[in-house]
């Protein structure tokens, strides 16, 4: 513990420097406002925000695209309680008794709590960062290919599992990702695969092409279909410090969120809307009175908007500390660590103790700027809600396809960005989300490779896979995960957790 103290004292020295102390604000702003705004999100903005990150020394940029993703955690509530239009889809039950303590007149106890819950669980799951992620660093340098190929395996399976919407959808869009991610130079022959003889897809389909297209212009398409209602409260805003009363109402729903998203944050597939959901519903089982949720429970924004913080937060410990993504802006993020020449992965940590220690510190700075920028500024997000949305999305669609070009000066890449955003709109279309397939892209080279690299040195014996303990033991875990969602319980259970969702 002492050892890891010390560390993050390095970290903070990382950080306090003029030019990472303004990537941590910039993405804090940016965060904000696109969790403020219906129709953006971290995963399309992240994407945008790549090519831009070419430039920049590898610290500052994670530091920037990371407070973009923990900062639309705290922006997309504040709309969520005045407007009843959530920002982010982390933020769709807060409206539920966010909106209505609004219209009660408890619009400023709402959006405090929200910010109280939020900061405690981001830095709860900072610590948890700091603390749990360097002994499982340790841990996963002891991994073999078998061991890494079965905890891949167990975060395709987890990612099916924890995904919204069908399984089977979930599924085939884990295996069009795999099979995208085949595309280019087989590494053992040399040989072209599912090229199309296309000599631009030999080093494989752009990752940026692909993001940009599946959550930047499909987003664009959707949102331009629909007419999103502004229906701004007019009630005055006062009272932002809730009552001692009111907190130690909240504090309970605040710690259980806490605890929970932290541990979904860490689990492949959970993530932070996952994490919100699934809080809002334990706060709803363990009240006493579950009929006031819905009519403005104060525990009904407290729990899920810390749920949603923690989890943002420790998403990063299975990235940073074993290579694998939970989720589609962690992907996003392992292809940011790609362009910059680092392997996520247990050497980080070591390799890299600046960019490790620098995020980690500055997800702590980051959480105080959030507190400062969201409350006094709460009049200025409602305003920009007035914003023609055929402004934005066409400067997205500008800026998307200036930033594709530029990564490899290639037209072709455009036309990539292009086809995939009519993909990703056709998916919509058909209820298939998009997430596990850029997960499988992402995660699809690294299993193939471990996968073949295991059965050289186990000399074609697929044995090599059950003879060592990590490996059988995160084999053991996804064959549980299957068989525990086709029990009509779980099954059950995880339908009424996305039930408000759906509706």
């Amino acid at each position: 513990m002492i050892e890891s103290l010390q560390l993050l004292g390095h970290g903070f020295a990382v950080v306090l420097t003029l030019d990472n102390l303004m990537f941590c604000l910039i993405g804090a702003l940016f965060g904000t406002l696109i969790g403020v705004l219906p129709g953006l999100g971290p995963v399309a903005t992240i994407s945008l925000l790549l090519p831009a990150t070419f430039a920049l020394e590898p610290v500052g940029a994670i530091i920037m695209l990371s407070g973009i993703y923990y900062g639309a955690q705290y922006g997309g509530s504040t709309t969520a309680i005045l407007v009843n239009i959530p920002g982010e889809s982390t933020s769709v039950v807060t409206a539920i008794d966010g909106y209505q303590m609004a219209r009660q007149g408890r619009a400023g106890q709402a959006l405090a709590i929200a910010a109280i819950g939020s900061f405690i669980a981001g830095c709860i799951g900072t610590l948890v960062i700091a603390f749990a992620g360097p002994p499982l660093a340790r841990m996963a340098q002891s991994f073999t290919s078998p061991d890494y190929f079965s905890l891949m395996v167990f975060g395709l399976v987890s990612a099916v599992v924890l995904a919204n919407g069908s399984l089977f959808r979930a599924v085939a869009m884990i295996v069009l990702g795999l099979l995208f991610g085949m595309i280019g130079m087989d590494v053992n022959t040399g040989m072209p695969r599912l090229t199309g003889n296309f000599i631009e897809l030999s080093d494989g389909v752009s990752f940026v092409a692909i993001a940009l297209g599946l959550f930047g212009v499909a987003e664009v398409i959707c949102n331009l279909e629909q007419d999103i209602s502004r229906t701004v409260t007019s009630s005055k805003i006062t009272n932002l410090w809730p009552s001692f009363a009111v907190i130690r109402q909240a504090m309970g729903a605040i710690l259980r969120g806490t605890g929970l998203g932290t541990v979904m944050g860490v689990l492949p597939g959970g993530g932070a809307t996952m994490a919100s959901f699934s809080s809002y519903a334990l706060e709803k089982k363990v009240s006493r009175t579950p009929s006031r949720f819905g009519r403005g429970a104060i525990e009904g924004v407290a729990g899920p908007e810390s749920a949603n913080n923690a989890a943002a937060q420790t998403s990063f410990i299975p990235l940073l500390t074993m290579g694998l993504p939970t989720s589609a802006t962690m992907a996003l993020m392992v292809g940011a660590l790609t362009l910059h020449g680092i392997a996520p992965g247990p050497n980080v940590i070591t390799r890299q103790p600046d960019l490790f220690w620098g995020l980690v510190a500055s997800m702590f700075i980051g959480n105080v700027m959030l507190i400062i920028i969201n409350l006094p500024m709460i009049g200025l997000w409602v305003r920009l809600l007035r914003l023609p949305y055929r402004f934005l999305f066409l400067l997205i669609v500008i800026i998307s396809s200036i930033g594709v070009y530029s990564v490899s000066n290639s037209v072709f890449d455009i036309y990539l960005m292009i086809g995939f955003g009519l993909l990703g709109y056709l998916l919509r279309k058909l209820d298939a989300e998009p997430a596990p397939m850029l997960m499988g892209f992402v995660l699809g080279p690294m299993i193939e490779e471990n996968f073949r690299r295991s059965m050289i040195t186990g000399r074609g014996d697929p044995m090599v896979f059950l003879e060592r303990p990590i490996s059988l033991a995160f084999l053991l875990l996804s064959l549980a995960l299957l068989i525990s969602v086709a029990l009509p319980f779980i099954r059950k259970r995880r339908e009424e957790i996305f039930q408000d969702e759906e509706a």
